[in-house]
């Protein structure tokens, strides 16, 4: 019967023992959700689109599943990730240019990123909402 050497426990990986969480880490998370959560929104696009083509009784079907709550929890989840993913985009743009980059100011941009993109989807939601909105 041959010898082995015993099996030594690895270690995990050191990141999760050397790095503190910090608002950075979060909004490069939500950076790559929001994109996901674009290619979902343009998959709704395209259904409106081909039930734009399919004809009046194909579109009132999606008209009536985006009117539903949960079809307007999802409009108003894709307005807050295309609002946060086009403010953090510019973020890294600034980065990009050698601005911001300290990490006092890369956890205020954040911030700023996070506040436009709740502060804008609420307006445009008010708008919507309305006087002659949907």
């Amino acid at each position: 019967m041959p010898m082995t050497a015993p099996v030594r426990e690895r270690p995990l990986s050191p990141h999760l023992q050397v790095w503190r969480w910090h608002l950075t880490m979060l909004t490069s998370i939500l950076h790559r959700a929001t994109g996901l959560a674009l290619y979902a929104g343009a998959i709704i696009v395209a259904a409106w689109a081909l039930s734009l083509g399919a004809g009046p009784q194909a579109y009132q079907v999606f008209v009536d599943i985006m009117a539903s709550p949960l079809g307007r929890l999802v409009l108003v989840g894709l307005t807050l990730s295309l609002f946060y993913h086009l403010a953090n985009g510019l973020r890294h743009l600034f980065w990009d240019a050698g601005l911001g980059l300290s990490p006092i100011a890369s956890h205020q941009s954040g911030i700023m990123a996070m506040a436009f993109s709740v502060v804008a989807t609420i307006i445009v939601w008010a708008i919507g909402l309305g006087p002659g909105g949907v």
